[in-house]
């Protein structure tokens, strides 16, 4: 299980998920792997979807659920709870976000791809964190506090584009019914702990599957469920479930969806006949993010933010552009009608996300020659605030 909750593991478990899913849509047996993803699950005649859905509506509401319990906990005891921390990350994501969309917007932002600017915002918390810890030896503990943040406040942005953007024709009957039970499930959670507890926690794993399963059918995206849970949930007992289901979600779930989602025929065309979304994508996420984050970072500097080193913050920028999870998942969203469209643009995200990697990897590696030159004492204190 340790392994499981390292930074740089699971970041290589997506990776060779991804890859298979290549390899599997453009191998002999693609049609029996098409097959099996749009095949139909559940119960006949009462609630049915197919294996894609059930893992990027179900299965990836288990990874936003741990992923908005981190959020609930930086946003009132980590990094984010006071306005002078949250500052420069809060600068440097904005520009993360607007940069990316600009880019996108100039590549592909007319005609039928045009949906899909919201695919190049979001970084993937689980690749950049295994990027850094396996480029990043030495480096100060301020970079990664500082992409940790930044990564969540993309997440943040993500799941407003999900809940805002991707949601039609909502049922407030079915939706009014989730936030009941959201407060139950909320009640509930603060009774864990005392006597009964087991029984409380079976009863609350039922009431976070109703949650989720009225939320599918009020016509918002399912994965909603999971962060609106995770906000929810009393703290205490949500860390105790996060670190449980941590493991789990980084050696199935995130895995999976990466290969479920890079499950797209490569296209026998040349560059010049690749869709604008492709184009769009796969510049936007290494361009977009790295001019972006970096600089938003540095000018947040003068407003008084932390005074993380330039050099830092633009080996951030290029993490950030490791889009995959969330990127992924918008990219099926934006073009759900347009299988052509949205299988040009996942292949932009895994383009555009390696060549971030590879980006990241030097800039990363850079920073920790820089860092292990300097004084012993130097590498092992984390960057001074600003005064």
């Amino acid at each position: 299980m340790a392994l499981l909750r390292s930074a740089r593991f699971p970041a290589l478990l997506l990776l060779i998920a991804a890859a298979l899913g290549l390899i599997l849509a453009n191998s002999p047996v693609a049609d029996a792997a098409f097959a099996a993803k749009g095949a139909y699950v559940g119960i006949p005649g009462v609630f049915t979807l197919s294996v894609g859905h059930w893992i990027a509506d179900g299965l990836l509401a288990v990874f936003f659920f741990v992923a908005a319990v981190e959020l609930q906990y930086e946003l009132t005891n980590g990094q984010l709870n006071s306005p002078r921390k949250a500052l420069q990350p809060i600068i440097a994501a904005a520009g993360g976000v607007l940069i990316p969309i600009a880019v996108y917007v100039a590549i592909a932002g007319s005609g039928e791809t045009a949906a899909g600017w919201p695919i190049p915002t979001a970084t993937d918390i689980a690749f950049a964190l295994g990027v850094l810890a396996v480029f990043g030896k030495g480096l100060p503990s301020g970079l990664r506090v500082f992409l940790l943040a930044l990564a969540i406040l993309d997440d943040i942005v993500g799941i407003l584009f999900i809940a805002v953007l991707f949601t039609s024709d909502v049922d407030l009957l079915m939706l009014g019914a989730a936030v009941v039970l959201l407060v139950v499930f909320r009640l509930l959670s603060a009774q864990l702990g005392g006597r009964g507890s087991r029984a409380i926690a079976v009863l609350m794993v039922v009431v976070a599957a109703a949650v989720w399963f009225f939320v599918h059918e009020s016509g918002v995206h399912a994965t909603i469920a999971g962060v609106a849970l995770g906000l929810v949930m009393h703290q205490q007992p949500a860390l105790r479930t996060r670190h449980a289901l941590e493991p789990w979600v980084n050696a199935i779930v995130l895995p999976v969806f990466a290969l479920a989602a890079s499950l797209v025929a490569i296209p026998q065309v040349s560059p010049t006949d690749l869709s604008p979304a492709f184009w769009g994508v796969a510049v936007a996420l290494p361009l977009g993010k790295i001019v972006g984050i970096s600089l938003a970072g540095w000018l947040s500097m003068f407003l008084g933010g932390t005074k993380l080193p330039f050099g830092d913050v633009l080996a951030a920028g290029a993490l950030g552009g490791i889009g995959f999870t969330v990127s992924l998942l918008m990219s099926e969203l934006a073009f759900s009608d347009d299988a052509a469209t949205r299988d040009q643009a996942t292949l932009g995200v895994l383009a555009g996300s390696a060549i971030s990697l590879l980006l990241a990897a030097g800039l990363v590696s850079w920073r920790s020659w820089h860092y292990r030159r300097l004084a012993p004492q130097t590498v092992s204190t984390p960057v001074a605030p600003a005064t």
